[in-house]
């Protein structure tokens, strides 16, 4: 198994993922600004989308978009821990964080903040609505350790999206339960390990 990356994107999450769930990887590091690999090879060959996290299976089958890779991920764990069994409550309170981050936070950063032609306006009531879905965070860790009550991919997602708002430079000082889930997630050894094979912490 493969996965393209670029460090700190949104494929961090599924980094992440691979590493908790314990199955064997590589990782070949993405140049988005010239879409190539670190080989030197054509990323948009490889993904015509040009976008990561792309996982290569061993069949040589090659699949993209984070919340439908987070799935594949925790399923590889016959136990199912980070995402629960098909039919439980559980697993729909991850399925609706997974959703959430993807269409509330992740496509509320991307691509707006990002790019500088973005305009003043656009990206004020970007980061208005992100701070009204901070806040509802915020609330909801306020009773729980974790966004669907144990830890799971949607917090490996969640964890990846919400550090945007720091190399960004939005202060988040506002949600102190959502500080110290990040803390938390932060902490975890295989989001060290993770965070460190990415250049990311030392």
């Amino acid at each position: 198994m493969k996965l393209y990356y670029a460090p700190g994107a949104c494929s961090l999450a599924v980094h992440i993922a691979l590493r908790e769930v314990g199955v064997s990887f590589d990782l070949v590091k993405v140049d988005l600004a010239h879409h190539s690999t670190e080989t030197g090879a054509s990323y948009l060959d490889i993904s015509p989308r040009g976008y990561v996290p792309l996982l290569e299976l061993d069949d040589q089958s090659r699949h993209t978009e984070g919340a439908a890779l987070l799935q594949y991920v925790a399923d590889l764990d016959p136990a199912q821990a980070l995402i629960g069994k098909p039919g439980s409550r559980e697993r729909l309170a991850v399925l609706e964080w997974l959703t959430f981050i993807s269409t509330e936070l992740h496509k509320g950063f991307s691509p707006w903040l990002w790019h500088k032609e973005t305009a003043d306006s656009t990206r004020q009531a970007a980061k208005a609505k992100l701070a009204a879905r901070f806040a509802e965070m915020d609330g909801v860790l306020s009773r729980s350790d974790f966004l669907a009550g144990a830890y799971s991919v949607a917090d490996a997602y969640g964890f990846t999206i919400v550090n945007w708002a720091h190399l960004l430079g939005m202060p988040l000082t506002a949600y102190p339960h959502l500080q110290a889930w990040m803390a938390r997630v932060a902490a975890r050894p295989q989001v060290q390990a993770a965070l460190r094979a990415e250049g990311l912490a030392s």
